[in-house]
């Protein structure tokens, strides 16, 4: 039996997921938020008991020692001995990493390297990293990129139409993202629907974050994010892909300089800016049927978006056997997936089971018909998991 610590690190908290292996048995789950600030809280759940504690956590390493003293003083461990291994969740790691690996001070450097292309993102991993070091100097961490399972795409996939020096000179590039999720997806699929030989599956990671990938043979042959999480669909406050031109003419307008045009992008657009009111799902939904016009249009929007990279796909892929709805919106929310395949159904002869669609909450089901040519399938996402198994197969 071996412990294994999942930690998800981001600039202002840690969050953590202690299980148990090989049995993949959930002990508990932590986080420390508000790092770095006047009042922070570290929360402990461990199974129906729950701790929260209001502390000032200076930093992550401050956050690991919380972590640590709690598990001992609530008996989860007796030891730090019986932690056996520390996954780390990296947004970023470039051309360079097929998988997860041991953190070794190359990876550590290779990690900084890609700060340009994930700035709210490597740092924090880093931190989080350093953390764990100091602290258990003697537990191996293992780094699980977010890039690494669409690692498989062909050049013509992840290139830019630019100049090609500008790919070979900086890495310039679609990398994806979300990939930990989509591969967790895929082996969900191929467990619950192993009747299927070598199914041609398009996952839809779809929560304020969004990316979809196109999976066949196991591996992933296009992906909708690209140098960065803002690229792809419309999210709950980024744009996805738009055409490049309107980053100018937008900064000639309003006299706002790029690196502003780019905050909004990332942080004032998508459904909250179409909406006007929220990026919430939630929100929208219920303004949506309360008759809000504006709210319907960004709707429509983010729904057309998706339908067109899954027709996208379904070309690339030669067809598609199974769609899967994952992440916040795509286990939780009946009415995005009933937009969703109301747009898709008539090209991809998709039936919807509307009655089991609308009752389905965060558990596994297959929401389509015996008579539908493509299934639609809800499994709730669990990035942790994945983090876990890659770690701990690492470290055997």
């Amino acid at each position: 039996m071996s412990k294994i610590i999942a930690v998800n690190a981001g600039s202002s908290s840690l969050k953590f997921k202690l299980y148990d292996m090989p049995s993949e048995t959930l002990i508990c789950s932590a986080m420390a938020d508000r790092i770095g600030q006047e009042k922070g809280t570290f929360t402990l759940s461990i199974g129906q008991e729950k701790l929260a504690v209001d502390i000032p956590i200076p930093n992550h390493q401050s956050g690991v020692s919380l972590l640590i003293k709690y598990l001992i003083e609530k008996k989860v461990i007796q030891s730090f001995q019986e932690i056996k291994g520390v996954g780390h969740r990296v947004v970023q790691g470039g051309k360079y990493f097929f998988k997860s690996v041991i953190i070794t001070d190359k990876v550590i450097e290779k990690i900084k390297e890609f700060i340009p292309l994930a700035p709210l993102h490597n740092g924090p991993n880093l931190s989080g990293i350093e953390a764990f070091k100091t602290i258990l100097p003697n537990v191996k961490n293992v780094a699980v990129f977010d890039t690494a399972f669409h690692q498989t795409m062909e050049p013509q996939d992840y290139l830019f139409p630019i100049p090609y020096e500008l790919y070979e000179k900086y890495d310039l590039r679609r990398y994806g993202f979300h990939g930990t999720s989509h591969k967790y997806l895929m082996e969900q699929v191929h467990k619950h629907l192993n009747t299927i030989k070598n199914p041609r599956i398009i996952t839809l990671h779809l929560g304020s974050g969004a990316s979809l990938a196109a999976i066949k043979n196991g591996k992933v042959v296009a992906t909708s994010m690209g140098l960065t999480p803002l690229g792809g669909i419309m999210m709950g406050t980024r744009t996805g892909d738009i055409d490049p031109s309107v980053l100018h003419f937008t900064a000639l307008k309003t006299g706002q300089s790029h690196e502003a045009i780019y905050e909004m992008f990332n942080k004032k657009s998508g459904l909250l800016g179409m909406s006007q009111l929220s990026s919430d799902s939630r929100d929208l939904e219920a303004a949506h049927l309360q008759g809000n016009k504006q709210v319907q249009l960004t709707n429509q929007l983010f729904v057309r978006r998706i339908a067109d990279f899954i027709g996208q796909y379904t070309i690339r892929l030669g067809g598609v056997d199974v769609i899967v709805f994952s992440a916040g919106i795509g286990e939780n929310s009946g009415f995005y997936r009933h937009l969703i395949i109301e747009e898709i159904k008539d090209a991809l002869s998709m039936i919807e089971d509307e009655k089991l669609n609308k009752s389905i909450r965060g558990k596994v089901a297959v929401i389509t018909t015996p008579q539908s040519r493509v299934i639609g399938m809800v499994v709730p996402t669990n990035e942790e998991l994945m983090i876990v198994k890659d770690t701990y197969e690492i470290i055997q």
